[in-house]
């Protein structure tokens, strides 16, 4: 990942922003707005790989997004420049004073800092706004404030919609998201085992082993696809009655009839319609994705009237 080395002097504000959600986009919101009115450039400051990632070697971390998906999330909220920022055990060891110098002030030519009251840095994390506000007096640039009144008004944390989605309930992330939470992979062959049943269905293969994934059940999904709108069901889950044992992602798109193996798709849920459950037998289990499969089209058609 290339550092900016864009000389500009910018605005910025600096975060993880896992899951870019509608506290961040306040905040990103008011940095657009500031860099125009003070005639600099907006630039965000993120991270990867996660910080738990490299200090505690965590292997179980759970991201909202995955890095690409951070990435283009970020780019569409009208910044100008997206800087991320290796994380490593060097740069972790930067005191405070050497994080300000060489990479906010030196690589970024930052003139204004926008960052929430309780933003710790440096190493061990030891220095808090207060510090920040001292750096910025000495070298030149300003710190705004988001004050704790600000940060609880939206009352929205990342923890919060991790929450949500491991109880599968996409449609409270989704709000505290402001947009719909994403599966982002390859279409890669399964055990066909749908088009069996009727239900020919694209198995999405996720390589980033840090992604969330929410909890196993059946859901209303969206994607594009060849730049047009599809609807579909997805099954999250190991698909019990037909012996399934390993986890699989899969969903049949309606009114589909493109093969999509190999193809790298972005798939946004909507509402969960049940839980997985393992049925008396084959019959059983297409009348129930019938079932399924006209709630979605009931709730897709509510949707499209709203």
């Amino acid at each position: 990942m290339k550092i900016s080395t864009d000389k500009t002097p910018k605005v910025i504000t600096i975060g993880t922003f896992d899951g870019v959600h509608i506290g961040h986009r306040k905040i990103i919101k008011s940095l657009v707005e500031t860099a125009q009115s003070s005639a600099l450039e907006s630039a965000v400051l993120t991270f990867f790989p996660h910080p738990r990632m490299v200090l505690q070697k965590e292997t179980g971390i759970e991201l909202i997004n995955t890095i690409e998906e951070r990435k283009q999330i970020l780019l569409n909220t009208g910044i100008d420049h997206l800087i991320v920022y290796p994380f490593t055990r060097a740069f972790s060891r930067l005191t405070a004073q050497e994080y300000i110098e060489e990479v906010l002030v030196k690589k970024l030519q930052a003139k204004k800092v926008i960052i929430g009251y309780d933003h710790r840095f440096g190493r061990n994390r030891n220095a808090d706004i207060e510090d920040l506000k001292k750096y910025g007096e000495e070298y030149g640039f300003e710190v705004e404030e988001i004050s704790k009144q600000d940060v609880d008004e939206v009352a929205v944390s990342s923890t919060k919609i991790r929450k949500a989605l491991k109880e599968g309930d996409v449609e409270k992330a989704n709000l505290y998201l402001g947009s719909n939470f994403l599966l982002s992979g390859k279409i890669v062959k399964g055990k066909g085992l749908g088009k069996d049943l009727g239900f020919p269905t694209a198995n999405l293969k996720i390589e980033e082993d840090y992604k969330l994934i929410p909890k196993t059940g059946v859901y209303v999904v969206k994607a594009i696809i060849d730049n047009q709108e599809v609807f579909g069901m997805m099954n999250i889950g190991y698909n019990p009655t037909v012996g399934g044992s390993e986890k699989t992602i899969e969903t049949y798109f309606f009114n589909l009839g493109k093969n999509l193996y190999g193809k790298e798709l972005q798939i946004e849920m909507l509402k969960r319609i049940r839980e997985e459950k393992k049925f008396g037998g084959v019959e059983e289990l297409i009348k129930a994705m019938k079932k399924d499969e006209e709630f979605s089209i009931n709730y897709i058609n509510q949707l499209k009237t709203k």
